[in-house]
């Protein structure tokens, strides 16, 4: 049985298996990234996948934007997407200039911009020393990148990404 959360990035071709990179709370927003992806007809898991099952997800993340009210909105937004808000994304690539869209670049079954994120989430871990990326991981990554969907949903919904990205970067200073 194949690894639902396999992924291929970085430097080679070769797939690698996410689960020993990603906490068990992200590895779980992954699948469901992949799953709202697949029951909405979209080609790609892409970054408002990612935010929606981020939000959905980790009680963490939802703090993060501090009260209740704005978190709805959030998912009111991602929500609509297959029903309204967001049809001008089905069918199309998220390319959102993050990493340059090439054959030879694409991970299968991810946007451009979803999996940038992802390594940045990688990154991010790897520069606080730990072992595992978590959801706030892949949140600032997400938040870092000012042309993808997720900020798009972001911005939409009133949230001041650059406050966002400065509490993310505190929070990060915490658990260090």
């Amino acid at each position: 049985m194949q690894n639902g959360t396999a992924y291929c990035g970085g430097d080679g071709p070769a797939q690698v298996d996410l689960e020993g990179r990603l906490t068990v709370e992200l590895a779980s927003v992954v699948s469901a990234a992949r799953r709202r992806a697949t029951r909405d007809g979209d080609r790609q898991v892409d970054t408002a996948h990612l935010l929606h099952g981020l939000l959905e997800s980790d009680p963490a993340v939802r703090a993060s934007f501090g009260n209740g009210p704005q978190v709805a909105r959030l998912l009111g937004y991602l929500v609509q997407r297959s029903i309204g808000y967001g049809l001008q994304w089905h069918g199309t690539v998220e390319d959102s200039g993050a990493v340059p869209l090439v054959a030879e670049g694409v991970v299968p079954g991810w946007s451009p911009a979803a999996a940038a994120a992802m390594d940045g989430a990688l990154d991010r871990a790897h520069a606080r020393y730990a072992t595992c990326a978590d959801c706030l991981d892949l949140l600032a990554a997400l938040v870092g990148d000012p042309d993808s969907r997720a900020v798009e949903v972001l911005r939409r919904a009133s949230v001041d990404t650059a406050l966002l990205a400065a509490r993310l970067d505190g929070e990060r200073a915490g658990r260090d």
